[in-house]
């Protein structure tokens, strides 16, 4: 019988073999991961949105940005409560029978509360450690203008606290029979 998963811990793992609880590992795939994605709620209705992101350590808090007006804004105003999934996908397992086919995979979700920041010098410092995620080879100053008021003026950046994560992954032996990266 199916147990009640309405009344179980939201970040329970049901596969418990692919539960990491490793908060190191948890920060690690955070830093590289490219992209999450952004549940959100406004008046009963749910809303997700793909975003960059970038996962401080020092704060264990998410930043991310947005334009200055839009639905995620809108749906923060309301109800801070969000949700952020954030995965990659392996190698693709085939198998003799259609059920037993398969992916490696990685994941992150995280429950928090989204804020928006006033703070300018917290919004250009979010901003910052977003740049230094992704451009990494670039320096402001040398490579690009630093983050200037104005330009802060037409962006929201968000806060999101964490108050519990998960994470979860499958991996198999390296040399599993036929795995290959999946491609378009």
């Amino acid at each position: 019988m199916p147990h009640d998963y309405a009344t179980r811990p939201r970040t329970e793992i049901k596969r418990r073999d692919r539960e990491v609880a490793d908060t190191t590992w948890i920060a690690a795939f955070l830093s590289r991961a490219p992209m999450a994605v952004l549940a959100t709620v406004h008046a009963g209705r749910p809303f997700v949105n793909s975003n960059l992101f970038v996962y401080d350590p020092s704060r264990h808090v998410i930043y991310m940005h947005t334009a200055r007006y839009g639905r995620t804004q809108a749906n923060v105003d309301q109800d801070e409560q969000v949700c952020l999934s954030v995965s990659e996908m392996g190698r693709l397992l085939p198998a003799k029978k259609a059920l037993e086919f398969s992916v490696e995979y990685s994941g992150v979700t995280i429950f928090g509360r989204a804020r928006i920041i006033d703070d300018q010098a917290e919004a250009a410092y979010g901003l910052q450690l977003l740049l230094d995620k992704y451009f990494a080879h670039l320096r402001p100053g040398e490579h690009y203008q630093p983050i200037s008021p104005d330009e802060l003026e037409r962006t929201t950046v968000y806060r999101i606290a964490i108050d519990e994560w998960s994470g979860k992954a499958k991996r198999v032996d390296a040399d599993f029979a036929g795995a290959f990266l999946y491609s378009a």
